[in-house]
């Protein structure tokens, strides 16, 4: 079975690093050495005992995972009672989730609420921070977003530099920011509930080079695929034509980063996140910041450059030598090039080097309804000297801040 797992992650490596016949071997390889396991334990009679063996520790695995969950006494600001805003502005953008504000009815919802709506004319892209800052001078009193995260962020900025409320409209595709502030992201219009019934949440505020994000800044290969214009229409089919030059090429540009001043070894693809995730093993739609605002960066820095060290990766995860965990208060990310593509918050732009992310503790003042269904627990990392610990009966040490976790 380990063998079988090694040989998976071997052709999942060839198939994302190299093109024509070998990623054709990686294919097979990845899709038969799964297969051959299972026939393996069916004509030795082993499949019930491997069955067994796999809920045995699918079980182990749900113990430990309970057993390390996040202790509730470092728990997220508490939330204060916030008074009704009279002049609240929303900017909403009708292409944003495939639709979600026209098919939610939240113009209308907002208006009802005695809201100001702006809506984007998808026809003319429009300088969203310069309307908030209209709304502003107009005497807003609250300012608000319905689309996606790179558009929340902008005018998220605004309402930090003016000390306004600012208000979360799950409206967006993934609407990551939301899920962490515990929005309901099936039906964006309860959202709208805070503008009768909200309270006040402080959480902190990315900065990347002067320019705010809510999430993450990426840098290397997936801040490279987002950069091309095909991207929009085949993100799978353009990360995949990518990817052989952007893992295996030798001449492939690294990253050199400087996390709180201390080096790290050059990197093939870092992320920076507004407060850490939860799990560095889980980075998917459903992954988790536990908290909004401990005041500090995650750091996430990727470096495999071999099918041993991608099997590796893939067998022990956030414990292999290949994947960079740490928080920090300051990143700094250069190349031997001027300037290097950066995704904020999923938005694809260039940048002059060194890029210097930051964080600004408290800055965002976040008005969100009093009933919303609440950040699920997040799964928390498998540490095993942790776990091992806890099992002898005596309290492991916890991960040193800026260490790896």
């Amino acid at each position: 079975g380990l063998v079988g797992l090694v040989a998976w992650a071997a052709g999942v490596w060839w198939f994302l690093a190299h093109r024509g016949v070998v990623r054709q071997l990686g294919l097979g390889v990845a899709v038969l050495a799964p297969a051959a396991v299972l026939v393996l334990f069916t004509q030795d009679g082993l499949w019930r005992t491997a069955l067994a063996a796999c809920l045995c520790w699918a079980a182990a695995l749900a113990c430990a995972r309970g057993a390390l969950r996040l202790s509730p006494a470092d728990p997220p600001g508490p939330a204060r009672a916030a008074p009704r805003p009279k002049r609240p502005v929303l900017i909403m953008n009708p292409r944003s989730g495939g639709g979600k504000v026209s098919r939610f009815g939240l113009v209308e919802r907002a208006e009802a609420l005695g809201a100001r709506v702006i809506l984007l004319d998808p026809s003319a892209p429009a300088d969203v921070a310069a309307l908030a800052r209209r709304a502003v001078d107009e005497g807003a009193d609250l300012l608000g977003v319905a689309g996606g995260d790179g558009t929340q962020a902008l005018v998220a900025a605004v309402a930090a530099e003016h000390g306004l409320p600012f208000l979360v409209v799950s409206a967006g595709t993934r609407n990551h920011f939301a899920m962490d502030l515990g929005l309901d992201r099936s039906d964006p219009a309860r959202c709208l509930d805070a503008l009768s019934d909200g309270e006040e949440l402080r959480v902190d505020l990315g900065d990347v080079a002067g320019r705010a994000f809510v999430n993450t800044v990426s840098f290397g290969v997936y801040a490279d695929v987002v950069q091309r214009p095909e991207y929009r229409d085949d993100k799978a089919g353009t990360a995949l034509n990518l990817m052989p030059d952007l893992l295996a090429d030798e001449g492939v540009r690294r990253l050199d980063a400087r996390i709180d001043g201390a080096a790290l070894a050059p990197q093939q693809a870092l992320l920076v996140s507004n407060n850490p995730y939860a799990s560095p093993d889980d980075l998917g739609d459903s992954a988790r910041r536990p908290r909004l605002d401990s005041g500090e960066l995650g750091v996430l820095g990727v470096r495999v450059q071999s099918a041993a060290q991608a099997a590796d990766l893939a067998v022990r995860g956030s414990q292999s030598p290949c994947l960079t965990v740490a928080t920090a208060q300051r990143v700094e990310v250069a190349s031997d090039a001027d300037e290097i593509p950066v995704a904020v918050d999923g938005e694809a732009l260039r940048m002059p080097v060194p890029v210097v992310c930051g964080l600004r503790p408290g800055a965002l003042r976040v008005l969100v309804p009093r009933d919303r269904p609440g950040a699920l627990a997040p799964v928390p990392v498998l540490d095993w000297r942790r776990l091992a610990g806890l099992a002898l009966g005596r309290t492991a040490p916890q991960p040193e801040r800026g260490a790896r976790a």
